[in-house]
């Protein structure tokens, strides 16, 4: 007999093994499940969405599928005068994602209202229109020119860029700041619901994100881009053409800063209507977005490689609570709080 089991001698504790959580569930059909989620006031069809940036300003992903399809369009962020973005090049591929620093090049709002949006609503398209300004001033003009315009479901403010009231320093890294461009914004077109898009470079989103929501936004949009850097090791400069600048590092990296950011924020504002963005390129990515908190999710990089990636993506979801039982997609918002 071995020393370890001789009379007397204390058996050893059993290795712990992680907990499983069993349920009980029966598989449905996927025509059957309800996909629709409430985002704020609206109520969307389903949960998938465009990220703003990564599907142009008007029609171009109708070329691959029905934009109608969708939850929502956001289009790519768009101020009141046109905007020439940033020096070349604009974008750099990593080794999980993507840098980029298009510099939110634009139009401009009075052109896109003539030009792109007529194109999105002949599409079917519910249409989120992405503002942005580099002073408070900036952002209610642009919401003034949404002001009683058909075919918009409403406003994403984009108030991750620079502040130039503030040495430009973000707007979204400032509670007070973000507070002042929701309000803003809603005092110019009350009309249309207002989700604020916030950076997760901060100390505290969630104190952000109270400031947002308390200011009257319908709903707040978790993540921008995480502000990165590379460098050109041969030439010793940054790949970038910002310079020192940098860019938006997106993409499959910064999907679980996605995913906790959307936690903690929920755990913090248990009534909020979140929409969780961040390295979905599957339907599980979106599902842990949902577990997560979120009410809804947007799709960028993915485009990049698959332009049909947001109705592929909406497919595997769709699939997935089929096969899990889920009936209703609302059911999984917040479910990892337990």
């Amino acid at each position: 007999m071995s020393p370890a089991t001789a009379p007397g001698t204390p058996a050893a504790p059993p290795t712990a093994r992680p907990r499983r959580v069993r349920r009980a569930w029966r598989a449905v059909r996927a025509g059957d499940v309800d996909l629709s989620v409430p985002v704020g006031s609206l109520v969307l069809p389903n949960p998938v969405m465009t990220a703003s940036g990564t599907a142009g300003h008007g029609d171009e992903l109708q070329a691959y599928f029905p934009l109608s399809e969708l939850g929502a369009v956001v289009v790519k962020s768009l101020s009141v005068e046109p905007w020439a973005g940033n020096p070349p090049p604009r974008v750099h591929q990593t080794p999980s994602g993507m840098l980029n620093s298009v510099g939110l090049q634009g139009p401009g709002l009075e052109v896109w209202l003539s030009r792109d949006l007529p194109r999105l609503v002949a599409a079917g398209a519910r249409v989120v229109v992405s503002i942005w300004g580099q002073r408070i001033e900036d952002f209610a003009r642009a919401a003034a020119l949404m002001q009683g315009v058909s075919g918009v479901t409403a406003l994403e403010i984009n108030v991750s860029c620079p502040n130039l009231d503030d040495r430009r320093r973000m707007f979204a890294h400032s509670s007070i700041a973000t507070a002042e461009v929701v309000a803003a914004v809603g005092e110019s077109c009350p009309g249309l619901p207002r989700w604020a898009k916030l950076s997760p470079t901060v100390a505290d989103l969630a104190e952000v994100a109270g400031a947002a929501l308390d200011a009257g936004a319908d709903a707040v949009t978790l993540v921008n881009t995480v502000l990165a850097m590379s460098i050109d090791i041969d030439v010793r400069r940054p790949v970038l053409g910002s310079g020192a600048g940098g860019g938006g590092l997106s993409g499959p990296a910064i999907h679980p800063v996605a995913v906790r950011a959307v936690f903690d924020v929920r755990a913090a504002h248990p009534k909020a209507s979140i929409i969780g963005v961040g390295g979905v390129m599957t339907g599980a990515d979106a599902v842990e977005l949902l577990m997560a908190g979120a009410d809804a999710v947007q799709v960028g990089t993915a485009t990049f490689r698959d332009p049909r990636a947001p109705v592929r993506i909406l497919s595997e979801l769709e699939h997935w609570c089929a096969r899990h039982g889920v009936r209703r997609v609302r059911e999984l918002r917040g479910a990892a709080h337990g």
